[in-house]
């Protein structure tokens, strides 16, 4: 809104410094201050409201034994409110809205923050269940079926004269792969199934991203501070990608108007940093799935949007760690189970487990080592992870 009024005084009165807000580096550094200004002014009114007067608690499992869990299970949640509220405000405020990229990543922000509300709410109402999973699925599927299909036929989405369903291959020289020469050498029928090839990779990066982050949201300070490194790294590749220098120079694909997201993701940094303030150990609020759900698909849509989905293993290591100590705790103790016959109800002993305990990160506190430190030592793994992906873009 702030760039429509200034660039009308500019134009019509030639107003002193209106200017300015042409360039994304000035309303990028705008949006980042007024993101975290947000969270450090209304953090603290945010908290008393939303635990004392609506007396929303998060819902820790005690039973478990982690450290500090019974006083955890008094920390005010839903905080994620907040954090969407400092990424849509200053996105309002300094981006262009008529730009199809930031109003998509703003439709992401909303959806997938009611869906996330949602179960938070009915784990408020219901106890510990809150929405079932299959129907938080089912709002990530249907994120990605709309983020699909608009990338492949909204008319002001373009890659330089490459195809729609074209992405970056990290690493590699020639690094540009169009997804349709997956199947369209079967022949001409295939030319058909592209857009469905394309929704569906959407719909699994989607997905992947969103129940990643959210599994890695278990401690004090992991999730929001592996996003806001995530999403700076993100904020540097689109920049670059929607500069028509940097882009040549660099050899990597131009996208025109893309740069106007870096917006985005600068409020997106200054939010999950904000946050941070309220959210180190101890935490005096926490985001719940209202932010972790959000972030994670922010995260996701925004890659697959500035052509990047393939970097994300890389860039979001951590969420890939995450993910796949649940699927081996799982699977092991699956097949300890089957081996020895246990009776349905008797647990795995715990020296027979994989892990002690996951996700990931609860291992580590289970091992005796301090929550702050596992918590430090992940977003120093963040930050390596950010770094060598940015790297990709001349280490080929």
């Amino acid at each position: 809104m702030l760039y429509y009024l200034f660039d009308w005084l500019d134009k019509a009165f030639d107003f002193p410094g209106a200017g300015v807000f042409q360039y994304i580096s000035f309303r990028a550094a705008c949006s980042t201050i007024t993101s975290l200004l947000m969270m450090l002014l209304f953090g603290k009114p945010f908290i008393r409201w939303i635990g004392n007067r609506l007396d929303m608690h998060d819902t820790v499992r005690t039973e478990l034994g982690l450290e500090g869990a019974a006083q955890k299970a008094k920390t005010p949640t839903m905080g994620g409110l907040l954090i969407l509220a400092a990424i849509i405000v200053p996105t309002l405020l300094f981006a262009k809205l008529d730009n199809i990229y930031v109003q998509i990543m703003l439709g992401t922000t909303v959806w997938l923050g009611m869906v996330g509300f949602l179960d938070d709410y009915l784990k408020k109402t219901r106890g510990k269940a809150g929405l079932p999973g299959r129907y938080k699925v089912i709002g990530q599927v249907l994120l990605g079926l709309v983020v699909g299909l608009l990338i492949m036929y909204h008319p002001d989405i373009a890659t330089s004269g490459l195809s729609r369903t074209t992405t970056t291959i990290p690493f590699m020289k020639n690094n540009e792969l169009d997804y349709a020469k997956l199947i369209t050498w079967m022949g001409p029928w295939a030319k058909d199934l592209v857009w469905l090839l394309y929704v569906v990779i959407v719909i699994l990066v989607v997905t992947a991203v969103s129940n990643a982050s959210n599994l890695t949201d278990g401690i004090d300070g992991i999730a929001t501070g592996v996003a806001a490194v995530n999403g700076g790294a993100l904020a540097i590749l689109a920049w670059l990608s929607g500069n028509v220098i940097f882009s040549n120079y660099l050899n990597i694909m131009y996208m025109p108007n893309i740069g106007e997201l870096a917006i985005f993701s600068t409020a997106f940094v200054g939010a999950t940093l904000g946050f941070l303030w309220f959210n180190t150990h101890p935490a005096e609020m926490f985001m719940g799935d209202t932010g972790s759900l959000a972030i994670g698909g922010i995260i996701a849509v925004f890659a697959i949007l500035i052509r990047k989905e393939l970097l994300l293993p890389l860039l979001c290591g951590i969420y890939l760690i995450e993910d796949l100590s649940v699927i081996i705790q799982t699977a092991g103790c699956k097949i300890y189970r089957r081996r020895n016959k246990l009776p349905v109800g008797q647990p795995v002993p715990v020296e027979k487990r994989p892990f002690l305990m996951t996700p990931i990160h609860h291992h580590y506190q289970k091992k005796g080592i301090p929550e702050q430190k596992v918590v430090q030592r992940f977003i120093i793994v963040a930050i390596l992870l950010a770094i060598l992906s940015i790297v990709t873009l001349k280490l080929r």
